[in-house]
Order: C-alpha cells, then sequence, then structure tokens
C-alpha cells in the first residue's frame, strides 16, 4: 500500500518517504525519463584536454525554434540574438529581401508556416524586442518565493562543493573519496552536511541517510513524492541544465565511456543528488508551494510549441545565414588565378604544406602561397590520420591526441635519441625530476605550509612576478624527445597506414621536393582555457605529435620501397617534413632535427624565410581583428600573464568547404572557413567523402555551434566573464568564489568589450561531389543527416566551375542553388 506524506509536515520526514512504493513499470518509465535527460545534456572536457562541444547536441533531432521552445521553458533563455541586431545589417545593406524571401520559403518548405509571417510581418518585428521568457521554476525557487531564502543557491553550493572535491584532477591537496562512485560518496558526504540544517532545511542530514542506496530508486522514490508519475516531461533535464558545467562534465565520463564502449552512470547520479534535494524541500514546504509545484508540473508534461516570436527569430538567423553563404559564392565564383611560374621553371611545386583545416589556418596559407609560385599548401583534419594515444617524455599520463568522437587506432611515446639504455635512463630522472616539482607546488599550498612559504620565499618570486607581469617570460620548450609508434606496427601496417592518410588527403601525386607536415598550437600564458585555444583535432592538444609520427611514417625506408611498387607513387627525392604552426604567434616551427635524409641547406634557408614572411602577413592580418593589438605585439600578447584575448581562436567560423584548393586559392575567406582539401574524381566508393562528412564535419561543427551558443546565449552555453573565473579541480571554473561551473566559451573569445568578434552563424558546409554520393551517405549515417535535416548544418554543392550548384533541402532532397542564387542576385 501507498503511503501518503501529510501536507501539513514542516520537516524532512525521513520514514515516511521511505515507505513510498514504486510501481515497477513506473521506475521502467523513470528511468528512461531520466537517461533521456541526461543525453540531453551536453558533454564538458576538463581544462587540461579541452574542446568544442555541440551545446545542442543532445536536441540536433529538432529544429531551432523547438530547441528554442524547450530552453526558453525550462531556463529562461531567449535563443536569439536581440533583433536590433538584424535590423542593424539590413540597414547596411547586408542581408537584403532575398535573403529575407530565400529564408521564408526555406521554413515553409519543412513545415507549415503561418501565413501571417511574411516579409511585411519580418520587417514590422524588427522595430521591436519580444518580450522575455519565463522558465519554469524548480521547486527550489518555489520554496525560494515562499519563503524569502535562497535555496538553490544552497543547492548550487553544496553540490558544486562536493562535486569539486569528488571530481577534482589533483587541484585539491586531499582527494575525496570516490568508492562507490559519486552518489554514494555523496550520500555520506551530505548526510554530515550542517550547512543545509544551519538554513533552515531541517532534519536533511536524515533524509540523506534514508535515501535508497541506489541512484534509480532514488529518482524514482523522489518521483513519487513529487507527485511526477510515470513522466516527468522536461523537468529532469530542467534540473541537470541548472547545474551547469557540473552536469556537463559528468555528461563527458559518460560521452567517453560509450565512444570507448563502456558505460558510466555519473551524470544520472548526479539527477538523483539534485533530486533528494528537490524532495527535501518540498517535504519541508508543502503547504507553501504545494498548489503552484501542480501547475508547473502539469506544464512540464505539455506539449512543446514554439511561438511566433521564436519561428519569426528562427527565420531572422536563417536570413543572416542565407545573406553570408551569398557572399561566399560570390568569393568563390570570382576568377582568381595563380601567378604563373617563371619561364623555365619547372612545375613541380617546390613546397607542399599540409595544414591543419582549421580557420586560422587560412590566413596563414593564403599568406604562404603568395609568396611564391612554387609553394602549395594543402588541408587537412590536424590530427593527420593517426589517432594516438601518446605518452610523452616524462610523462606519467597518456594523451588523446584525436578527435574526442573517435577511439584511438595507435600508441605511442617519445623519448630520447640514443642507446636504449640511455633513452630509459634520461626518461626516468626526468621523471624524477617532474615529481620533485609537483611536491614542490603542493608543498606551496599545504595548510600547514603555505603562510610560512609565502614569508619565507615570497621575495624570491619578486623577478618572476615581474617578469611575467611585463610579458617578458619565455614559453616552455617543445618536446625535444622524438615521438615514436610504441609498439612499432609492422611493414604492412604502415604501409596501409600511409597509404590511407595519403588519398584521405588528395596527395597522391605531383609530390613537391618537400612536403611540410604542419600541426598546430597555441601558445599562451595564464589561461585557463588554453587548451581550448589547440588543436581539437588532436583533443585539445598541439600537432606537434602527430605531425612528426606521420613524417616518420612516410619518411621511412621500407614504407616508401612498399609505396614504389604498389603505389602511390612518391618520388625518391620527396622529403617529408614535420613543423608546428603557432597560431598565436604565427610562427613555424620546423622539426628537421627528426629527420634522417638532410635538407640541402640553400632550400632549408629559403623554406625558413619563406615561413618567416608568411608570418609577418597573417600577423599583419590578424592584429586589424584583434581590438587595440598590433602586428609587432602579438607574441608579447602570447605571454603577457592579464591578457584575457591572446588570439581571436576560431572566432568567426562560418563555412566548411571540402573541394580542390584550386576553387579557394587566392581568394581571401578571412580566417572563416575550414579548408579540407578533396578531389572526388579520384575517390573510388566515395570513402574519403564519407570520412569527411562523419568526421572532420561533424568536429567542425561543434566549434561553430559552441561559438553560436556562447555567443547567442551566454548566460546559459558561455563559461562568463575571465576577470572573474577561478580553476576547480582542474576540471573547469567558476565564475566568482562558488556556485556551478561554467561550460563553454568566455565573453572575451566571442566580444571584444564593444562589439561581436564572432557572429553567431550555423556552419555551412560546401562541397564539391555528385549530389547522388552526398545523398547516400547521407542515409548511412542519420546522426550526421539529423545535423542537416534539422538546420543546424547548411550543405551545398560545387559544380565544375566552382560554382555553388545544389542546395540540400532535408529529407534527402535537393534543390538547384545556381538558379536559386540567380533569383537572388536578380532581385538583390
Amino acid at each position: 500500500m501507498t503511503k501518503t506524506i501529510s501536507p501539513q509536515t514542516r520537516s524532512v520526514d525521513a520514514r515516511s518517504v521511505a515507505a513510498l512504493h514504486v510501481e515497477p513499470l513506473h521506475g521502467e518509465a523513470l528511468a528512461k525519463a531520466a537517461d533521456a535527460a541526461v543525453r540531453a545534456i551536453p558533454p564538458a572536457f576538463p581544462l587540461t584536454a579541452t574542446v568544442a562541444v555541440n551545446p545542442f547536441l543532445g536536441q540536433s533531432g529538432e529544429r531551432l525554434e523547438m530547441a528554442a521552445a524547450r530552453l526558453a521553458r525550462i531556463s529562461g533563455v531567449r535563443l536569439a540574438l536581440p533583433r536590433s541586431h538584424y535590423a542593424e545589417r539590413i540597414a547596411r545593406g547586408e542581408i537584403t529581401d532575398a535573403d529575407l524571401l530565400a529564408a521564408l520559403s526555406a521554413e515553409t518548405a519543412v513545415r507549415d508556416l503561418d501565413p501571417a509571417i511574411d516579409l511585411a510581418a519580418l520587417t514590422a518585428a524588427l522595430a521591436h524586442e519580444p518580450a522575455p521568457v519565463e522558465a519554469l521554476p524548480t521547486i527550489a525557487e518555489l520554496c525560494a518565493h515562499a519563503t524569502g531564502k535562497d535555496w538553490p543557491g544552497l543547492v548550487a553550493d553544496r553540490i558544486g562543493v562536493f562535486a569539486a572535491g569528488f571530481f577534482d584532477e589533483g587541484q585539491a591537496l586531499w582527494a575525496a573519496s570516490r568508492r562507490g562512485g559519486l552518489y554514494t560518496a555523496w550520500r555520506a558526504f551530505a548526510s554530515h552536511d550542517l550547512t543545509p540544517e544551519i538554513i533552515g532545511l531541517s532534519g536533511f542530514g536524515a533524509h540523506v541517510a534514508a535515501t535508497p542506496e541506489a541512484p534509480v530508486d532514488a529518482i524514482a522514490r523522489a518521483a513519487m513524492t513529487l507527485g511526477l508519475g510515470a513522466d516527468p516531461g522536461t523537468y529532469f533535464h530542467q534540473l541537470l541544465l541548472g547545474l551547469g558545467g557540473t552536469a556537463q562534465f559528468a555528461r563527458q565520463l559518460q560521452f567517453t565511456a560509450d565512444v570507448g564502449g563502456g558505460s558510466d552512470t555519473t551524470a544520472l547520479e548526479l539527477l538523483a543528488i539534485r533530486l533528494v534535494f528537490e524532495e527535501a524541500l518540498f517535504l519541508k514546504h508543502q503547504p507553501l508551494v504545494g498548489s503552484d509545484w501542480q501547475r508547473v508540473r502539469t506544464s512540464h508534461t505539455a506539449p512543446l510549441a514554439p511561438d511566433a516570436e521564436m519561428i519569426i527569430d528562427a527565420v531572422l538567423q536563417a536570413a543572416a545565414e542565407r545573406a553570408t553563404q551569398r557572399v561566399l559564392g560570390e568569393t568563390l565564383a570570382t576568377p582568381a588565378p595563380r601567378p604563373a611560374l617563371p619561364q623555365g621553371t619547372s612545375e613541380r611545386p617546390m613546397v607542399q604544406a599540409a595544414f591543419c583545416i582549421d580557420v586560422r589556418s587560412e590566413v596563414f596559407r593564403r599568406a604562404l602561397e603568395s609568396l611564391d609560385p612554387a609553394i602549395r599548401t594543402l588541408g587537412f583534419a590536424g590530427f593527420f590520420g593517426l589517432g594516438a594515444q601518446h605518452r610523452g617524455f616524462a610523462s606519467d599520463c597518456a594523451e588523446h591526441r584525436l578527435p574526442v568522437l573517435l577511439k584511438p587506432s595507435v600508441f605511442s611515446c617519445s623519448a630520447v635519441d640514443g642507446p636504449e639504455d640511455k633513452s630509459a635512463e634520461a626518461d626516468r630522472q626526468a621523471r624524477f625530476g617532474a615529481r620533485a616539482i609537483r611536491a614542490w607546488g603542493r608543498f606551496k599550498l599545504a595548510a600547514v605550509s603555505s603562510f610560512a612559504f609565502v614569508e619565507a620565499m615570497g621575495p624570491v618570486y619578486a623577478g618572476k612576478l615581474l617578469r611575467d607581469g611585463f610579458g617578458f617570460s619565455a614559453h616552455g620548450s617543445k618536446d625535444p624527445a622524438r615521438p615514436r609508434l610504441a609498439p612499432q606496427p609492422d611493414v604492412s601496417a604502415r604501409v596501409a597506414m600511409a597509404r590511407s592518410v595519403l588519398k584521405a588527403m588528395s596527395l597522391t601525386t605531383g609530390f613537391a621536393r618537400y612536403v611540410l607536415i604542419a600541426g598546430h598550437g597555441a601558445s599562451v600564458t595564464n589561461n585557463p582555457f588554453a587548451s581550448a585555444l589547440q588543436c581539437g583535432a588532436c583533443g585539445g592538444h598541439a600537432g606537434d605529435v602527430n605531425a612528426r609520427l606521420l613524417t616518420g611514417l612516410l619518411n621511412d625506408p621500407a614504407v616508401r620501397a612498399a609505396l614504389r611498387q604498389e603505389g602511390p607513387q612518391i618520388p625518391a627525392d620527396t622529403v617529408f617534413i614535420p613543423a608546428l604552426h603557432d597560431t598565436t604567434t604565427d610562427e613555424v616551427t620546423l622539426f628537421d632535427a627528426d629527420l634522417t635524409t638532410p635538407i640541402d641547406a640553400a632550400d632549408r634557408k629559403r623554406l625558413r624565410r619563406w615561413l618567416a614572411e608568411a608570418g609577418c602577413l597573417a600577423r599583419a592580418e590578424r592584429a586589424l581583428r584583434l581590438h587595440g593589438a598590433r602586428a609587432e605585439s602579438l607574441a608579447a600578447r602570447s605571454r603577457d600573464w592579464s591578457q584575457v584575448r591572446p588570439e581571436l581562436g576560431l572566432a568567426g567560423c562560418r563555412a566548411f568547404i571540402a573541394a580542390p584548393r584550386a576553387r579557394t586559392v587566392g581568394r581571401s575567406l578571412s580566417g572563416q572557413a575550414f579548408l579540407h582539401d578533396y578531389d572526388w574524381r579520384s575517390d573510388t566508393g566515395f570513402k574519403t567523402l564519407e570520412l569527411i562528412l562523419t568526421a572532420p564535419v561533424v568536429v567542425a561543427s561543434w566549434i561553430s555551434l559552441q561559438y553560436f551558443g556562447s555567443a547567442i546565449a551566454p548566460a546559459l552555453f558561455g563559461a562568463g566573464n575571465k576577470l572573474l573565473h577561478n580553476v576547480v579541480g582542474g576540471i573547469g571554473v567558476a565564475e566568482g568564489n562558488g556556485g556551478n561551473l561554467r561550460a563553454g566559451l568566455p565573453w572575451q573569445s566571442v566580444h571584444d568589450g564593444e562589439t561581436f568578434i564572432h557572429e553567431p552563424l550555423r556552419l555551412t558546409v560546401v562541397v564539391e561531389a555528385p549530389t547522388e554520393a552526398i545523398t547516400d551517405i547521407l542515409a548511412r549515417h542519420p546522426a550526421v543527416r539529423a545535423l542537416f535535416d534539422n538546420g543546424w548544418l547548411s550543405l551545398v554543392t560545387l559544380d565544375d566551375e566552382g560554382r555553388m550548384a545544389s542546395r540540400y533541402r532535408g529529407n534527402l532532397a535537393w534543390s538547384g542553388g545556381r538558379e536559386n542564387a540567380a533569383k537572388s542576385s536578380a532581385a538583390a
């Protein structure tokens, strides 16, 4: 028999709640609802290896306006820029009536648009801002309103304090116990935590002690207490979303486990913890909030539907993206022939430089190609097809230098050159030194020694403080040890790896004398988000390891001999050179010491001069976008420990282009496009195209949508103000001295204090390939197809002349893009 709770209860009645009975079918339905709520939360990776994440990952199966309705209900966030932003762009002629009409037409094609929403209605809507949206209140918020006490603040503080210790990755001196998992550890913590009772939640410790030992049972019991039945609607999602970066970090543990073929319940356990707080507050204040909660509960289960304002916002957003696509199409269609080689010069290029597809590489590639017709550049994902799990020299942990969507396929380590015993001894001594440094750091922070340390040793650090404060400190040197595959695959496996990578790079013929494989990284100081500026395709690390591994593979005599027999044919004099492009300073480091084949001294000098000159050109262009920066000051900005904006990262990204370099060479894309070399004519079976659409495009979409979310909804998906950040456990930052972790990008990454440095636009994917091949790939990859079908990405194709030819309009259907573009231009 089910026991009910008296409406007169004024304290947490643990015994009454413990007697509640949960029907098995209800428990199963609630478990599914809880899992769905967990998967609606985007993952957030730790600061040591931050990678961009699509904050709408859990909403990829619905369109923007539906996601807007959902987030308005549970967070009170309006998922749109102010209308004044679009009005200003229209006034400047950047968005035309043709763009607005095209957006309206596209929206009408995918659903029945209200006939009242036409061009006149859009124009009228620009004159006013919609009313603010209000989230449904949680029980904690209802109780706060009824009692005047900050119960939401208490919940955020106590969960935040516990989670900081539980998830800590080495910052804390005394790590919290992780035995039994998150929920078990929290029960032990919360049953003795007096803070809630001091604030006024009497009996909370006993209530926690009486909760079921299994988190799924605790969820089911709380749902019964709150009268949710078997359908919580959007309520579970709201509770997790309200925990900010803490829930997202927990979701990341599950996401990572899923990729590795395992499982993890940490995020589910966090939901159970949050529900226990709701349950306790409801039991304490049920007479005050019971009737209000009934109305809120009903609203959570009501069907979601965007209102007219949300639909107008979605159309305006689509119009802004159409305008950007129109300009991109004009840029690609404009002839931009390469300078002719001097008479008598061989057509074979002297240098081919392969860079990451990262938008920051576009500026440097264009600058480098402008210096000499003998230079060619390529674009490929910066892990260069080698998904490596790497252990660096003197390191105790392995790093995943590959996209987070993939599992490692090779294993590598760094070791000094020389005899094996000498290398092992050098590694051992370096490890001892690193551990001594860590022990010294922990001593400085320890409770029994920190004040004495500052008193006695503080003056010694005066010089360092001055150097850092004035930006005179030097960056740490790159790892001098050469990475190696360990264990070394046999020759046939190495040949297969080399052939696969070269084919994916569309580099199977026309090899230059020197082929530069340039990963990228970023030199910054005193920046918790430093890893976010590194290579996302390398898991938030620099791309030097992958570049050096690939060049070692391609320079391997045994591999080259086999390729001469089986193809592709690499000339005997071609040398692959590893390099690292620093996107903060635009300096390029050559790891030519890795090479066993010496480079001609004159050629080395010329190559270094070209790279230096390209760096000067790239810095001059980038400085124009960095507020208050000069080209000559960019290196100093990277060393300045007070600099909140050492570089722009991927701000401004808006397009992904997979086509031969001939389609983009000589055309300025202003560091706003991911450039992936691809020639469909040499892609037998379209396997490379499938790889591009399912891996690099998805990673680029995560980057684009992270910037989109951080700019359009900074309170929900942004990391806040860098000036207020405190690092918590190495896993994230808090804005101030407590509360929820913040996830996403800091405001300084999308705004310069006066205007946006990143206009929130969803990514446009441009591919030169037959539509039939693309359709076939999308049909076999529903998760990727959903991104395009629901408008989170746009997809257009190029014809043989580099003009936009077809536009994907969802449901595996296409429309003639060239005809539409002609109509758009005529209307404009």
